[in-house]
């Protein structure tokens, strides 16, 4: 089928979750997190802890991870198709966990979208309160930082502030095939943050949903020397406003004989992944403590289509 038709078919299927069935826009709707690929993991577990009585979906792109390699066309192209899928499966909101996906796509994704959609991005501002030395290490993709949003986002903060920029080549490869703390990852995670220690930095921005999942390895490396600025509990804290905001959030339950059978039957998140899932499964048994399935799933969209048909 040409994209073309693939694409309004997505749309009318996004049209008639949204337009057919009121409550998949009700409270009891499940809120969705998406992420290139594991990283978001973070994200949903602050989530989890802030937001209890959510149902949650959660996919992961790793059939084309990692975006920090990708052109800044091919990231909106599966951030737009992604969340066009999320709807159609009747998503209230969107997380979009992925620094790189919200630096690129989130003002289209908000315009094409009937959702609320929120994003992500590095914790200058909070790192830039919090720093006494004035100098700041920021670990992010290549992409993030040459974005046009980071870079308004770091100017409006470098008035009394050093920004140490690090672009994090092959982090989010590591943790997409599950380590955190191998020799090898020690040793090219020390050739990045041992500079910002050189440098007097005191505090460290981890601007990639996946290097929350480092944070032991970084402390090994760094002692209590730094201050790590995780924005995962703030993401989630955001989300919370609004859900409010939208009256979508879930009524919590009132009396502890119903919380008691409420906790009994709590639903696991609805974990989906482009891939065959098996890394997003251990990680989330390893890291998050959940013994989870996760179903492949085929999202097509224009530039996945184009490689799909070049020629090997």
């Amino acid at each position: 089928m040409p994209f073309d038709a693939l694409r309004s078919a997505a749309r009318s299927a996004v049209s008639s979750a949204v337009s057919s069935s009121p409550e998949a826009l009700g409270s009891n709707a499940p809120v969705a997190i998406f992420d290139s690929g594991l990283g978001g993991l973070s994200v949903l577990r602050a989530v989890r802890a802030a937001l209890p009585d959510e149902r949650l979906i959660y996919v992961a792109d790793s059939l084309y991870a990692p975006y920090g390699e990708r052109d800044d066309d091919f990231i909106a192209d599966r951030t737009l198709a992604i969340g066009e899928w999320l709807v159609s499966q009747g998503a209230k909101t969107l997380v979009v966990a992925c620094n790189t996906a919200t630096s690129q796509s989130i003002a289209q994704t908000r315009e094409r979208l009937p959702i609320p959609v929120i994003g992500v991005e590095p914790g200058i501002k909070p790192a830039a309160l919090t720093s006494q030395t004035r100098v700041v290490g920021v670990l992010a993709t290549a992409v993030t930082l040459r974005s046009a949003r980071f870079q308004a986002l770091a100017e409006r903060h470098t008035s009394d502030c050093h920004f140490i920029l690090q672009p994090g080549h092959g982090l989010v490869q590591a943790v997409e095939r599950c380590d955190t703390n191998s020799p090898e990852l020690v040793a090219l995670l020390r050739s990045y943050v041992q500079p910002m220690l050189d440098a007097n930095a005191d505090t460290l921005v981890l601007g990639c949903t996946h290097y929350p999942f480092l944070d032991q390895a970084i402390r090994s490396i760094s002692g209590d020397r730094l201050t790590l600025i995780d924005t995962s509990i703030a993401i989630a804290r955001q989300l919370e406003r609004q859900l409010d905001s939208f009256g979508l959030r879930a009524a919590p339950v009132q009396d502890q004989a119903h919380v008691q059978a409420q906790a009994q039957a709590i639903e696991l998140p609805r974990f989906y992944s482009t891939s065959d899932g098996h890394a997003l499964r251990q990680l989330a048994a390893s890291l998050l403590g959940l013994d989870v399935t996760v179903e492949r799933v085929v999202i097509p969209s224009r530039r996945t289509l184009a490689l799909e048909s070049d020629p090997v």
